[in-house]
């Protein structure tokens, strides 16, 4: 759907591909809103519908591919692959004596008390890792050196009989040094040049084996799979027309270059959710300026992540791929840059059932693309989060996707009626409601508790909806959760795609430095820092950004000697003469005041360095209107009345319905109410109340928070 009447020059387009719909905004070098668009995935192939629907959008605005002079684009590839096992026959080399640390792990388990809980499988078999005779010591010096025909033999037996196509090389203490991997490296490149190849050192040079190896076999696992869908990608979109840069989004927020991507595809593992992420924190900034909770609830999960003064909690342990009911310890736990959020298998095309107990459940298996839910008419069986909010009226046949995708609402309540209704004895309406309540519950306690872990107190802060699903829902979560305001932003059922146009480039250095502070000089640690710097930024300069609009980001672990887990000190950017002391006592104190902040004591022990991160970002592009360029209009708003569930108001009642589009700013909808627009419908409980903004968003004060 185009909008804007005049195309201009120095069009961006923004892609996030999702697990039922692949989104598209279309914005013109000021950021004006051009045009959005929604298409169905297409699980097999992801490029079809990014292709398609770039064609599409296109089309719908009056311009050409040729037009484009940027595409950003984030995918759930990644993240599918390691959920479906659809990476590439991955080989493992590995120190001597440690071939079965990946399923030996942490040797803990993520609840006593369950007897059935799973653990995920490693990416590579037991039998395709080949063990080399090496050994490097704690600090990176050798212990025994590297059998250079250990690791020829083992390669070629990896590559010619078990006929592999990637390799993880993974070296006890290579985070130290990484001089056995980089070597072991060269020759199997040697050996056969077109082995996609990924040492651990190279993809996350820090402590912790485990992780450190699970997250290199990661990266090994999807580098062939990345690798050909970019080529497809590039391929169609050149034939197309396209001539301008094309970037992927980070799960750390940044944006990638393709040669990037490829050697680190295990950073794409939630590129579209962090888009979004990222706009949200500006929408928020902009329009409260307080602490905020970020809520995306798409086709098959909802995303919660924390951002506070302005900036999004961030982690470097990540889980993927749960093995038992999205329980946290079940997954493959990897060492990566990413945004902090809590992720849960509900979503839009979450599946409908009863457990063991007769209790309602929703998800974590989802319909997806194909099917889909039972009133996209595409062969569903099972009923959906989505039929569901269809039978109580909160969506409406005929208007959904802008009224270009008709629901079937009769299937959806006869597949209430037979899988829910009859073993409940309720009719389709209250399972129907029953399972809307569900996985509204779900949501706020997962969110409940990500917060409560990491002493964030959402109570008096915003909550910024978007997603397809995202409208429908977060009035009544941030009403369980006692969030006082939620922000629905235009153009929520695409955000993501617009987060896509927000980011800037950016890539982050590692390394460990286990060192105690007292026996390291300033001297020592400004020529780490800078190596660091060199290595962040080479990505930014050799794609054209100019070395002085880099921006820095510093941060150290440290800890007290003798701890095991360390804190993140956040080190300012180098202004001016160096502080008294140096940089070296500007680290004491900064750790000491941040562990007293959190600890409320400090302790008389020595101070560790644990390791680094330098994160390199060039400059953000200015501002995206995510809203129409037209006002609202007014008068005609209200288009209609339809029967929907509200039981604080009573039940089933006659609810009005308005159009986002035609909403006059300064508008203020009174709750019960249902706001449509074509990519999403925002849903106001008994008691809320929202008044229009300027640029058409709604802030809505939640009653009873």
């Amino acid at each position: 759907m185009a909008e804007a009447n005049i195309i201009g020059p120095g069009l961006r387009l923004g892609i996030d591909i999702g697990g039922t719909f692949t989104d598209f905004a279309l914005v013109d070098r000021t950021g004006r809103r051009i045009g959005v668009h929604k298409q169905l995935t297409t699980p097999l192939d992801p490029s079809s519908a990014v292709l398609e629907g770039t064609a599409a959008i296109c089309a719908a605005a009056g311009c050409a591919p040729a037009d484009l002079v940027e595409v950003v684009h984030g995918t759930t590839l990644v993240t599918n692959a390691l959920i479906e096992r659809r990476g590439d026959r991955t080989g493992m080399l590995v120190t001597a004596g440690f071939r079965d640390l990946l399923d030996i792990g942490r040797e803990q388990r993520y609840d006593l008390f369950d007897l059935r809980i799973r653990f995920a499988e490693p990416l590579v078999e037991r039998a395709l890792r080949a063990e080399v005779p090496e050994r490097l010591k704690h600090d990176g010096s050798v212990l025994v050196p590297l059998d250079e025909a250990a690791v020829a033999a083992g390669i070629t037996r990896l590559v010619e009989e078990e006929r592999i196509e990637a390799l993880a090389i993974c070296f006890l203490h290579a985070h130290a040094d990484d001089r056995h991997e980089r070597r072991a490296r060269a020759i199997a490149l040697d050996l056969y040049p077109g082995l996609y190849v990924s040492h651990s050192a190279d993809v996350f040079p820090y402590p912790r084996e485990f992780e450190r190896w699970t997250t290199t076999t990661a990266n090994a696992y999807s580098q062939p799979l990345v690798d050909r869908y970019l080529s497809r990608l590039e391929g169609g979109l050149a034939e197309a027309g396209f001539r301008g840069r094309l970037w992927i989004m980070a799960s750390s927020g940044g944006l990638m270059s393709l040669a990037m991507a490829r050697r680190h595809p295990v950073r794409l593992l939630e590129s579209g959710p962090a888009a979004g992420v990222m706009i949200a924190a500006r929408i928020g900034r902009e329009r409260t300026g307080t602490n905020l909770l970020s809520f995306d609830l798409g086709g098959t999960t909802a995303k919660g992540a924390l951002v506070r003064d302005g900036r999004p909690f961030r982690t470097y342990s990540f889980e993927a791929a749960h093995a038992y009911e999205y329980r946290s310890g079940s997954g493959l736990q990897l060492q990566i840059p990413v945004l902090d959020m809590t992720e849960i298998g509900t979503g839009g095309g979450s599946l409908v059932g009863l457990d063991e107990l007769g209790r309602l459940r929703v998800g974590p298996r989802s319909a997806g693309a194909e099917p889909g839910p039972v009133c996209y008419g595409r062969g569903g069986r099972v009923p959906t989060l989505t039929d569901a909010n269809l039978v109580l009226g909160y969506l409406h046949p005929d208007s959904f996707l802008g009224g270009s995708m008709r629901l079937d609402i009769e299937g959806a309540r006869a597949a209430f009626e037979a899988e829910i209704g009859a073993a409940l004895g309720v009719d389709a309406l209250r399972a129907a409601w029953g399972v809307h309540d569900v996985a509204n519950e779900d949501i706020a306690r997962a969110f409940r508790m990500h917060a409560t872990e990491r002493g964030f107190d959402y109570r008096g802060s915003a909550m910024v909806a978007f997603g397809g699903g995202g409208p429908l829902h977060a009035a009544r979560i941030a009403r369980k959760l006692r969030v006082p305001r939620v922000i629905f932003p235009m153009g929520a059922g695409v955000m993501s795609a617009f987060g896509m146009l927000s980011g800037a480039q950016a890539f982050e250095a590692v390394r460990a430095f286990p060192r105690r502070l007292d026996d390291v000089s300033d001297e020592e640690l400004a020529a780490t820092l800078a190596e660091l710097e060199a290595e962040a930024s080479s990505p930014l300069v050799g794609s054209g950004v100019p070395a002085p609009a880099i921006r820095w980001h510093r941060r150290a672990d440290m800890r007290y000697s003798g701890q095991h887990y360390d804190i993140e000190v956040e080190v300012p950017e180098r202004r001016g003469p160096a502080p008294d002391g140096g940089l070296r006592e500007a680290l004491r104190a900064l750790f000491s005041a941040r562990y007293r902040e959190i600890f409320h004591t400090n302790l008389d022990q020595p101070i560790a360095i644990v390791g680094w991160k330098v994160e390199a970002g060039g400059p953000a592009p200015g501002h995206v209107t995510t809203g129409p360029t037209r006002e609202g209009t007014g008068g005609d708003a209200l288009i209609g009345r339809r029967p929907a569930f509200f039981p604080l108001a009573g039940g089933l009642v006659d609810c009005p319905v308005y159009a986002r589009g035609r909403l006059a700013p300064g508008t203020v909808v009174a709750g019960p109410a249902l706001i449509e627009e074509a990519e999403s419908t925002t849903l106001l409980d008994a008691g809320d109340r929202a008044e229009v903004g300027r640029d058409l968003t709604l802030m809505a004060e939640i009653g009873g928070a």
